[in-house]
């Protein structure tokens, strides 16, 4: 019985250590403009690149073992973290870059970087420029970013222990990294709901507001709904939306046996009861995929959508904070997609709110079905993380 209770202390401890809470939002109250234009959602945009740009770079000053304690492993990759590193350091150069076309109407936050190596110069020292308008902004936004940032690299540091969605390695993948400027993708998770609600008020709400969301639904919960109801009634609920899959459950697709039949029998329900509405896009649970899953991805006409922008609406954040979280995101990453959960009782009053703070903003939502080009130039400008549980080993805990 001792050698029992040692070996569930360490696995209880080893789960503690590896599932620290990523649950963060920056309150928007902090920034002192609202975003009513282009030219300020691109003046909040420079700030807020500027302000990670500085919390990635001093974490590269830190060494292995440092990076492993604050990420509260007792290994990490450190390879992983190094790639993650690399390839946000390059949407943030791009992002700069953009954010900085409008500086001829609002020269806040317009500093000069001509190269990468520039950028990152500046990023070294951004707190001690910021004046004293945005002063109360700065730390607030700082430690935002720290704890996000974290939630990124410990994602890294566990590969390939444990996949999820900073890894890439599948062809075709899209996280909407490579959107037209300014441009997202709104997508929910989760669905359908097994009772009427949630689901169709969403599904409501967006079509009042034009805006068609990319659904990922589970083969089982829409069988159970297809059965209480009737496959026009689904059809009907997702109206001028598009439905993509999340396999026949919500579990790991790397390591699942049947991950194969999941897809397979996911997709010929959805693709039988609303054609009308599939599209052949696989959102896997927990960014978890398989390496050698190419050819029967591309064998059944799928490709795989991850996320950039997570609400975390699922969670301990309010409907509110969920909103402010993705707005700050948006901000960072200037097009991407924004992932929110179907059955989450605060997905519809997080994104009436996210709406309502970007309506003048310049930025566009991607159709479902489109091509992701940027949203069209304004008329006037001129006022203008699933994390899933884990033990120390990186194998999943249920939810």
């Amino acid at each position: 019985m001792r050698v029992v209770w040692i070996v569930l202390a360490v696995f209880l401890g080893s789960v503690a250590q590896a599932a620290p809470t990523s649950f963060v939002s920056l309150d928007r109250s902090v920034w002192p403009e609202r975003l009513d234009s282009p030219v300020l959602f691109d003046v909040a945009s420079r700030a807020q690149i500027l302000s990670f740009a500085q919390v990635l770079h001093d974490s590269e000053g830190l060494d292995e073992q440092a990076l492993a304690d604050r990420l509260q492993l007792r290994q990490i990759n450190l390879q992983s973290v190094r790639a993650v590193r690399a390839r946000m350091w390059g949407r943030l150069w791009n992002n700069y870059q953009q954010a900085l076309q409008s500086c001829d109407q609002d020269a806040s936050f317009c500093f000069p970087a001509e190269s990468l190596a520039e950028l990152r110069t500046l990023a070294a020292t951004f707190d001690t420029q910021v004046g004293a308008f945005y002063a109360g902004w700065v730390e607030p936004s700082r430690q935002f970013h720290v704890r996000y940032l974290d939630d990124l690299l410990r994602k890294a540091a566990l590969l390939p222990r444990l996949e999820s969605e900073v890894q890439r390695f599948l062809e075709p993948e899209d996280t909407g990294g490579t959107f037209g400027d300014r441009l997202f993708l709104l997508s929910v998770v989760g669905g359908p709901g097994l009772t009427d609600g949630a689901t169709e008020t969403l599904a409501h709400y967006l079509r009042q507001q034009q805006v068609s969301g990319l659904f990922f639904v589970l083969g089982s919960r829409w069988q159970q709904r297809r059965d209480a109801t009737s496959a026009a009634a689904l059809r009907e609920r997702y109206a001028d939306h598009c439905v993509g899959l999340q396999g026949w459950e919500y579990r790991s697709h790397a390591q699942w046996q049947d991950w194969q039949a999941s897809l397979q029998r996911s997709q010929a329900r959805i693709q039988s009861d609303a054609p009308q509405q599939y599209v052949g896009w696989f959102r896997p649970p927990y960014g978890q995929r398989r390496q050698d899953g190419q050819a029967f991805m591309a064998a059944r006409h799928l490709r795989v959508s991850l996320w950039d922008i997570d609400a975390q609406d699922n969670g301990p954040l309010s409907a509110e904070q969920s909103a402010q979280r993705v707005l700050s995101l948006m901000l960072l990453w200037r097009q991407g997609i924004v992932q929110f959960n179907e059955t989450s009782a605060k997905a519809l009053p997080a994104v009436q709110q996210l709406l309502t703070l970007t309506a003048q903003s310049g930025i566009g939502w991607a159709d479902c079905r489109g091509d992701f080009q940027a949203p069209p130039p304004q008329e006037n400008e001129q006022g203008a993380e699933d994390s899933v549980p884990t033990d120390d080993e990186g194998g999943e805990v249920d939810p």
